[in-house]
C-alpha cells in the first residue's frame, strides 16, 4: 500500500506541473459541454438527452489519451525501468497510476457536472449519480489507456490507438442511434464494449431517481471491464521500449 501511495503521489505531482494536461483535464470537458449547449440552444430537449452522456464520454476519452501517452513517456525516458528495479510490483505501479488519475478525474467530474447542472441547466434525476459515473468512466478509460500503452513504442503510436479504441465505441454506444435500433451484429458487438453500458447507466441516472438493479448491473459491468483492463495491463506492461 505504501508503495502504491508513493507512486500515486509522484504521478499527481508530475501531473500538477504539466499545465497542458491539467487544462485538458479540468477545463476542456466543461468547455466542450458548453459548446454543445450553444449548438443545441434552440433544442434544449436534445441537449438534456445527450448532455449527461457527454459528461461520461469526455473523461473516458481524455483519460485514455493522457494515461497511454504518459505511460509511454515514462517508459521511453527510462523512469519506468528505474521504478521496476525497486521492490515495487507491477500491480502496485498500475494501482498507483490509477489512484492518482482517479483523484484528478474526481476534480474534473465535479467541475463538469456543476457547470452542466448550474450553468447549463441540465435536468438530472440523480446529479450525484452522474458525478459518480463520470469518475467510473475515467477509471475505465485510464485502465484501457494503461493496456494500450503496453503495445505502443512511441507517444505518437499511443495516440494512434485512440481511433481504434474510442471511435468504434462512440459509434456503437447508443449516443448517435439507440442500440436497440441497430442491426443484430452491431448490437451484440456494442454489448461487448464498456462505453455502451456506461451510456446506458447515464441514461438511467438522468431519468430515474431511484438506484435500480439495472443501474447496479451497469456499474458492475464497468468494474469488471476496469479490473480486466488493469489485470491485462499489469501482465503486459514492458519495463522499457525496445
Amino acid at each position: 500500500m505504501k508503495r502504491t501511495l508513493a507512486v500515486a503521489l509522484r504521478v499527481a505531482q508530475q501531473l500538477s506541473h504539466d499545465h497542458r494536461s491539467m487544462a485538458l483535464i479540468v477545463v476542456m470537458p466543461a468547455l466542450l459541454l458548453s459548446v454543445f449547449y450553444w449548438v443545441y440552444e434552440s433544442r434544449p430537449d436534445i441537449f438534456n438527452h445527450i448532455g449527461p452522456a457527454l459528461i461520461g464520454l469526455f473523461p473516458f476519452t481524455i483519460f485514455f489519451l493522457i494515461t497511454s501517452v504518459t505511460m509511454v513517456r515514462e517508459r521511453t525516458s527510462g523512469t519506468l525501468e528505474r521504478l521496476m528495479t525497486t521492490p515495487i510490483r507491477r500491480g502496485e505501479l498500475i494501482a498507483g497510476y490509477t489512484l492518482a488519475l482517479s483523484i484528478a478525474s474526481f476534480v474534473q467530474a465535479v467541475i463538469t457536472t456543476a457547470v452542466g447542472v448550474w450553468l447549463l441547466g441540465l435536468d438530472l434525476a440523480q446529479p450525484w449519480g452522474v458525478l459518480f459515473l463520470a469518475v467510473v468512466s475515467s477509471i475505465v478509460g485510464t485502465a484501457l489507456g494503461l493496456l494500450a500503452s503496453a503495445f505502443a513504442r512511441t507517444e505518437f503510436q499511443a495516440v494512434q490507438f485512440m481511433p481504434l479504441a474510442i471511435i468504434p465505441q462512440f459509434l456503437l454506444c447508443g449516443l448517435l442511434v439507440p442500440r436497440d435500433q441497430m442491426v443484430a451484429p452491431l448490437y451484440w458487438l456494442s454489448e461487448m464494449l464498456p462505453l455502451s453500458h456506461l451510456i446506458d447507466a447515464f441514461d438511467i441516472v438522468t431519468t430515474e431517481s431511484d438506484v435500480s438493479s439495472e443501474l447496479l448491473v451497469k456499474v458492475g459491468v464497468q468494474v469488471i471491464f476496469a479490473l480486466g483492463f488493469l489485470t491485462l495491463a499489469s501482465l503486459t506492461l514492458p519495463r522499457k521500449t525496445a
